[in-house]
Parts: C-alpha cells; structure tokens; sequence
C-alpha cells in the first residue's frame, strides 16, 4: 500500500498541485478510463466543448485555473471528469469523546483510481490555509478542513423527479442535466465548497456563503466548527436553502423526504448508512463505522477531521478488484495533527 502524499501548494493551489503530480493525474486518467470501451473516450472531446463553455457562463472564480489545467494535461475527458459529481457519499458530524466536533464522511464514486491516487492538497486563501483531500488536476472541494475554522464536505443531494413511474427516470435525469448545463451565473458546488474555504473567516460565515449562492446542482453541505454547538447541514437546491444546526447524519436525501425528490441509493440505503453511524460510539477507535453499507463496492475514500486546534485529520484510500467486490485499503492511513505544526505520522 502507498502513503497518501501531503503537498503544500499554498503558493500556486491547483495549478502548482498538477504541475507537481502530473503522473498521478495521468495514472489516475488511466484507471477512470479502463473499464470504458476505446470508443467511448472519442467522445470526451465533444462531451469536454460541452461541459467547458457552461463553466465560463457559470458563477466560478475558478475557470481560467481549470482551463490552463486542461490544457497543461492535455488529454479527453480532463475537463468532463473534473466537474463530474461525485456519485453517493455517507456523512455524520457530531461531538467526539474529547468534546471536539468533527465530521466523519466516506465517498462512494464509480472511478477506479481515487482511492489509490488521493492526496492532501496544503492550500490557502485570504481567509487562511486549509487541507483539501484531493487530486492532481482538480479544482474544487470535495472533503476539507481549515484548522482553526471550520470543515466541511459535500453530499449528492436527491434527484428532481417529475414523473413517478421507472420508464420516467431517463426522461428526468435528461432533463436535470439539461437544466444544469443550461444554466448561469450559477456555482458548480465543489467550487462553492473552494470559495468558502479560501474565503470564510469562520464557521457562521461559511454558511452564509453556502446558503445564499447560487449553485448549479442540487448539494448537501455538512459543516462543523471549532466549538461542540458549531455543527450544521446546509441543504440546497438551486436557489433555496435551509441551514439544520447539531448533531447529523447525511446520506443522499433531505433530513425530511419531500414529495418531487427521490433519495440517491433509494429510500432504505438511506436510512441503513445512518444507521452505522448511529451504531458507533463517540469514543470508538478511527474508521470502526466503515463497514457495509457505508462501506460498498463503490467506496474509494474515508475520512475523519476535526477543526479544533487539537484537532486531527484522518485520510485511508479504498479500491476494489472489479465492480461487484468490496473494496479493502489501498493506502496507508494519514494522520495530520494540527497541533503538531503539520506532522504526518501513518
């Protein structure tokens, strides 16, 4: 298994990020692409023209870093993968034995590579630095920790449903998509989830940002503070929002299901992944709660941080053999005590 790298790119963020780790990127290319048929990746490039002239009519402060990205990598599908949305993720923010709160989240993607090409991204803003759990070529924010701040991760929210029948699902998805790549001014979420970081002094401002900006995609943001009452779900729709504030479990679906939206994973899943979180003591050893179905043949990565001083962030990368197989560790642990001015110990 390898050690999960932690590069300081404070000077020159994603840009400097892919320029370091170009091999990773290009490995990572490698193993999303392998399962697709030859023919398939010929259709990147026309896929990439799509998804690119929608990010210069969106909200982001992040398109030309993107661009100059896409174009120092130089191959298909650079700009589809990295703003592609992440499949399912399971999300618990509460207070651990030390009265800390802190987020524990895995996320369930169905790219093989993540697991083994993640990486910590040292990474900073006028607000202040932050640790993003990342990869080469990437630009927003999936999973990040702002010692002395805040943290946060994204969810995939539930899908619009306008039909109810299952021969009405393709004519949904079509058309979700459709109404987020004809939108504009509107943030892709993981680039919101950046701005917030780079530029949100503290736990309160974090989330009027992410309550009141645009976002392009339906999102679930979990954020937590540096104090035991500083814990919140940020629940968004396009234009709307609302803020739930203690202690949480988020798995792909509104804290109250509501008729027009169908939960991600189905109803069941839901509830089944809450339920592990809720099975597990405040004091347990790290990662006890990764186990089915948190854990699934999807998972690629898990992770627990804490914004506290004192506080810690925990990185494991999972892969798995073929599709059906459940994956195990593909990496070491990293262990990033803040504390301890950035000691790494695995």
């Amino acid at each position: 298994m390898d050690r999960i790298p932690f590069v300081d790119v404070r000077q020159g963020g994603p840009v400097a990020h892919v320029k370091k780790r170009a091999h990773v990127a290009y490995a990572l290319r490698d193993a999303c692409l392998a399962p697709l048929p030859n023919w398939l990746h010929g259709a990147l490039s026309p896929i990439d023209g799509l998804a690119g002239r929608w990010l210069r009519r969106s909200a982001s402060h992040y398109r030309e870093e993107l661009e100059h990205i896409v174009d120092y990598l130089g191959f298909p599908g650079a700009m589809t993968m990295n703003l592609s949305y992440l499949f399912a993720c399971s999300t618990a923010a509460d207070v651990d034995s030390r009265n800390r709160p802190r987020i524990r989240r895995s996320l369930d993607w169905p790219f093989h590579g993540l697991g083994k090409c993640v990486e910590v991204a040292w990474q900073a803003g006028p607000a202040g630095d932050y640790y993003n759990i990342t990869w080469p070529g990437s630009v927003g924010v999936l999973s990040a920790v702002a010692p002395g701040r805040f943290a946060a991760v994204i969810n995939a929210a539930p899908m619009k449903r306008r039909t109810l029948s299952l021969m009405g699902l393709p004519y949904d998805i079509a058309l979700n998509i459709r109404q987020a790549l004809t939108s504009a001014n509107d943030w892709p979420p993981d680039h919101l989830l950046r701005y917030a970081f780079e530029h949100s002094a503290h736990f309160e401002e974090a989330i009027e940002t992410l309550l009141t900006q645009p976002v392009a995609r339906p999102a679930l943001f979990t954020i937590t503070g540096v104090r035991p009452d500083e814990i919140a779900v940020v629940e968004r729709t396009e234009r709307g929002g609302r803020v739930i504030r203690g202690a949480v479990t988020v798995a792909n679906d509104w804290q109250k299901p509501e008729p027009g939206w169908k939960a991600r994973m189905g109803h069941e899943n839901n509830v089944a992944r809450r339920a592990v979180f809720d099975s597990v003591s405040v004091d347990a050893e790290p990662f006890s709660w990764v186990k089915a179905p948190v854990l699934n043949n999807l998972t690629r990565l898990v992770v627990e941080m804490s914004a506290t001083d004192d506080g810690d962030l925990l990185v494991r990368g999972y892969e798995a053999r073929s599709w059906r197989s459940t994956p195990t560790p593909a990496t070491h642990d990293l262990c990033l005590a803040h504390r301890t001015s950035n000691t790494l110990a695995a």
